[in-house]
Formats: structure tokens, sequence, C-alpha cells
């Protein structure tokens, strides 16, 4: 059992991820609860991520996820968060407010409901919508206010139609890889590659599977790929 001060650090961090889009530094956490030093934050990291509530990613200053399994078992054994959540809102799939086609834009979630095509879109990792601003990748089929399907995972392939993450500002690109070099390429020659750097922040938050467009009467289709 989770003792009171993991359990409302992973609530805070949670209701974070909701709210903005990304999860909380370690500082953050730090000065939301008063603690001292950042030492004092990762002790309690420590315990959620070793009993698998939460997982890290090395040098990556917002590289704190919510595990699926730790989300459910929370839900599980100490009822419904602070938003009033509860294990009945876990069925279909997260919309999760705009992902920028064009220049990033900060990455807000806004928490729009629940996309209800988990047969059309199956897959065994998490996945979440973002819905579309911008037109950059409209050669692609995506176009502004369309909802992209997303499967959450932190690695993919040159090529593959990505959602990414640039310091904490998010982009839908398709995903270039030539040797060392990344670039985010769009798919309209009005806009520029994005060509990332080591200070960047890049981190790839998933992979494109499908859209589903506001006109579309409950079905949803995969973007073009080239």
């Amino acid at each position: 059992m989770l003792n009171s001060k993991a359990k409302q650090i992973f609530e805070f961090i949670y209701r974070f991820s909701r709210e903005h889009g990304y999860p909380p530094t370690v500082r953050e956490i730090g000065e939301e609860f008063g603690l001292a030093s950042t030492n004092g934050a990762r002790y309690y990291l420590d315990i959620l991520e070793r009993d698998n509530y939460i997982k890290r990613i090395p040098r990556v200053s917002r590289g704190i996820e919510i595990t699926e399994a730790g989300l459910r078992r929370f839900l599980r054994l100490y009822g419904p968060l602070g938003n009033g959540d509860g294990e009945s809102d876990m069925t279909g799939i997260p919309i999760l407010g705009k992902v920028a086609a064009g220049a990033p834009i900060l990455a807000s979630e806004n928490f729009e409901g629940r996309l209800d095509l988990e047969d059309a879109f199956p897959s065994r990792d998490q996945r979440f919508a973002l819905r579309v601003k911008g037109d950059s990748m409209r050669d692609a089929g995506i176009l502004e206010g369309d909802l992209v399907v997303v499967r959450k995972v932190d690695r993919a392939d040159h090529g593959e139609i990505i959602v990414a993450l640039l310091g904490e500002e998010a982009t839908v690109k398709r995903l270039e890889k030539r040797g060392d070099r990344v670039t985010l390429q769009p798919a309209n020659p009005a806009h520029r590659p994005i060509p990332v750097g080591p200070e960047d922040g890049f981190r790839v938050l998933g992979v494109v599977i499908g859209l589903v467009r506001p006109s579309m009467s409950g079905g949803g289709r995969a973007p073009r790929s080239h």
C-alpha cells in the first residue's frame, strides 16, 4: 500500500498531466508539496516506480509517465481520483485536446471526452486522440479539426507519422531519420521541415495509427503514407 504522501504525489502527477498535456518535473513536484530538495520528491517517485505506478525516462526533465496498470490499480485500491474519474471512465480512447500540424504549439491537454472506436483502432499499447490544429500534414490526409488516434510509444521508425514533443511543445509530423540526424517533416510544401538537435528536448509521444474526421459518421481511417 502507498503511504499518504506517495498517493498525493501520484494524484498530482495525474492532474498536472491532464491539465497541461505533459507531466510535471521533479522540481515542480517538490514545490507543490513544499519539499526542501528534489531528493525528497525523488524518494516518493522511487516508491511509485518500484510499485509500477509510474515509469521514468532517464535524462528527460518531464520524463514521468503513469502506467496504465498503475492507474487501474490506484483506482481499484483507493477509489476515484480528485476530479471524479473512476473505473467507468476508462473505456474508449481519451481525447486530449489539440496538437499542431504546423509550428509546434504548447501541448496543453484539455480533456474532451473519449472516442469510442476501440475496435476500429486495435492496439496492445495505450492510445489517445488529439485534435489537429494547422495544415502542415494536409497532403498526408490530416486536416485541421481532425482527431488523430495515437498509439502511445516512445520510439518510432523512419517514415512514421508521429506526435512529437519539443521541449514543452507538441506537433504532428512525419519522422525522418538519416544516420544520427532526425528531422520532423511536414506534408505540405508551404511548411518547412524541423531539424531536431540534442538541445531541443525531442521526445516521441506516440505514432499516429488513424484519424477521425468530424463529418465522419462513426468510422475512422488511417492517414496516407508515402
